[in-house]
C-alpha cells in the first residue's frame, strides 16, 4: 500500500508522469458526471414521482437546509459548488473499498487544488453579492490597519483547509498500511470501515467550512434602525 497516490506511476515519458493522483481524480470526475446524468435523466415535474426521485429530493433538500443554517440566504445559488466538493471528497473515501484504489485526497496536490477552488470562489461569490467596492472595503474593517491581517487570514485559512484534509486522509492510509503489515486479517477490515466514516466526516467538514467562508464574504451590513418610540406631544 502506498502512502500517497503520487507514488503510483502508470506511465512516464521523461519528466512527464501519469501517476495515481491524476488517474484516480479523473476517474472520480468521470463517475460523478456520468452518475449525475444517469440519476437525473428521468426526473418528473408532475405530482406522480418515483421513490428514487423522492429520495434524491430529500437529499438535496437536506443539503439546502444545511447551507441555509450556515448563513447563506439563497442555498440554491451555492449548492452546485458546495455539493460538488462534498460528493468528490465523499466518493474519494467510499471508493477505498475497491482493491488497488488510492484516494486522490491523500495527495497534497489534490487537497491544495480543492482549497484553491474555495479560495477563488469566496471572492467571486462575495463580489457577486456585494459588488467590487463593497467587498474590497470589507478587508479594511474595522480599520485600515487590519488590511494586511485580513489578507494573511484569507491565505492561511486556505492552507489550513488543504493541510487538514490531507493530514486526516493520509493518516488513515498510513495507519491502515501499518496494521496491514502486522495483522493482515481483522484490523484492516475495521480500519477500512473507519476510513469510510472518516472520509465522509472530512467531506462534510470541508464543505461546511467552505460554506462558512462564502457566508462571511457575502454578508451585508444591515443599517441599524431607530426603534425609539416618539413621545406623543400634548396638543
Amino acid at each position: 500500500m502506498h502512502l500517497s497516490p503520487d507514488e503510483m506511476i502508470f506511465w512516464q515519458h521523461g519528466i512527464v508522469k501519469l501517476n495515481g493522483t491524476i488517474v484516480f481524480t479523473w476517474a472520480l470526475m468521470f463517475v460523478l458526471v456520468v452518475g449525475s446524468h444517469l440519476v437525473t435523466r428521468r426526473l418528473s415535474r408532475s405530482l406522480e414521482r418515483s421513490r428514487w426521485q423522492n429520495f434524491l429530493e430529500i437529499i438535496v433538500s437536506g443539503i439546502e437546509r444545511q447551507i441555509e443554517e450556515v448563513g447563506l440566504r439563497e442555498p440554491r445559488k451555492y449548492i452546485g459548488f458546495l455539493g460538488t466538493i462534498f460528493l468528490f471528497v465523499g466518493l474519494a473515501a467510499i471508493c477505498t473499498i475497491i482493491p488497488g484504489y488510492e484516494p486522490p485526497t491523500g495527495s497534497l496536490s489534490t487537497t491544495l487544488a480543492l482549497a484553491f477552488s474555495v479560495f477563488v470562489a469566496v471572492p467571486l461569490f462575495g463580489i457577486e453579492e456585494q459588488g467590487v467596492a463593497s467587498y474590497l472595503r470589507s478587508y479594511t474593517k474595522p480599520t485600515i490597519l487590519m488590511l494586511p491581517f485580513n489578507i494573511i487570514s484569507e491565505m492561511s485559512r486556505t492552507m489550513a483547509l488543504a493541510m487538514r484534509l490531507f493530514g486526516n486522509m493520509m493518516s488513515g492510509t498510513m495507519i491502515l498500511g501499518i496494521l496491514l503489515s502486522i495483522t493482515p486479517f481483522l484490523f484492516p477490515i475495521v480500519m477500512s470501515a473507519l476510513g469510510l466514516l472518516t472520509g465522509m466526516v472530512q467531506a462534510y467538514i470541508f464543505s461546511v467550512l467552505a460554506a462558512v467562508y462564502i457566508a462571511a464574504a457575502t454578508r451585508r451590513d444591515v443599517p441599524a434602525t431607530n426603534n425609539v418610540k416618539k413621545e406623543p406631544q400634548d396638543g
